[in-house]
């Protein structure tokens, strides 16, 4: 038995004369995992005792019945060692995110970046130390979060990004790159973009929005009621948001085509300097219902 286990996990070695402690490691798919096994005098598994790394510990997190099954019923340690490698398979096939654990490094580069970064850009980080969500403030105040997903292999692999945004989230990361940067690109972004959340957020205080109910910070279309049952939906183009955007009437014919024939003949009159709503009280001649003064259920009539 024992050149057998030597033979198949050269990293787990006894440390004692009897052979009742082992100590080392055992190989996964490339990966190494810490381990010890202790033997009671008579090395009877069924009073075994295992002790783990946390890594190997979390992959068999939902498998310990099954470990502690093998241990009552395999003949020797050899058998025991090796359907304990043929579960670790089945956890890492059906748990990808921890196919590849991090090297000690990957939390050391973690570490050094998040301190260049400052901790206090941090909301929430996840027990594996590989979902990371960072906030960050646009030029006019408004928090934004930035949610990165790392690689085990960072920084040498692109990690995951994603933000409640309009616009791609288009960062060319390499090797070298820093969560410092991926954060300083994020914040030109969103300065990128204060202007086109100036024009949506005075639409959402001032006007009574329809649609949609609860706006996020990528939706670029605001439904704004005008009056009973009528109302224009409009779409604000992020890099140029207060230029004259698509619109759409919606209503009954009678009561849509005056504001039809208003818009396209104050259409020239557009002035970009002005915010979206300004224009188009300007241009549709109307006042909005304001959700400050109106009730939801409030029917507005048409300004003559």
């Amino acid at each position: 038995m024992e050149s057998s286990l030597i033979k198949e996990n050269p990293l787990l070695l006894p440390l004692n004369k009897d052979r009742t402690v082992y100590d080392g490691f055992i190989t996964v798919q490339e990966t190494d995992f810490r381990m010890r096994v202790l033997l009671p005098p008579d090395r009877q598994l069924k009073q075994a005792k295992l002790h783990c790394c946390w890594q190997l510990k979390h992959l068999l997190r939902g498998y310990e019945h099954i470990v502690k099954q093998r241990l009552q019923h395999s003949a020797d340690l050899v058998g025991f060692i090796l359907e304990l490698k043929t579960i670790l398979e089945v956890a890492l096939k059906g748990r990808p995110d921890s196919r590849s654990i991090p090297p000690p490094q990957y939390y050391t580069q973690l570490i050094s970046e998040m301190e260049a970064l400052g901790w206090d850009r941090l909301l929430f980080i996840d027990t594996e130390f590989r979902t990371l969500r960072l906030k960050a403030d646009d030029s006019s105040g408004r928090q934004h979060i930035l949610t990165v997903k790392l690689k085990s292999k960072h920084p040498a692999e692109a990690p995951e990004c994603s933000a409640d945004l309009p616009v791609p989230l288009a960062f060319t990361w390499t090797p070298q790159s820093t969560l410092g940067q991926l954060h300083h690109h994020f914040l030109l972004l969103l300065d990128s973009l204060a202007e086109f959340w100036d024009v949506l957020d005075e639409l959402d205080s001032k006007t009574w929005v329809l649609e949609p109910e609860k706006p996020g910070r990528a939706d670029t279309m605001r439904r704004i009621a005008i009056g009973s049952n009528v109302s224009i939906k409009v779409e604000v183009d992020p890099r140029h948001p207060k230029m004259l955007p698509e619109s759409c009437l919606l209503g009954a014919d009678h009561a849509v085509m005056p504001l039809r024939k208003k818009l396209n003949a104050n259409m020239h009159s557009w002035n970009p300097d002005s915010s979206v709503l300004h224009n188009l009280r300007d241009v549709l001649e109307i006042e909005f219902p304001s959700p400050a003064t109106h009730e939801k259920s409030r029917v507005y009539p048409l300004s003559p």
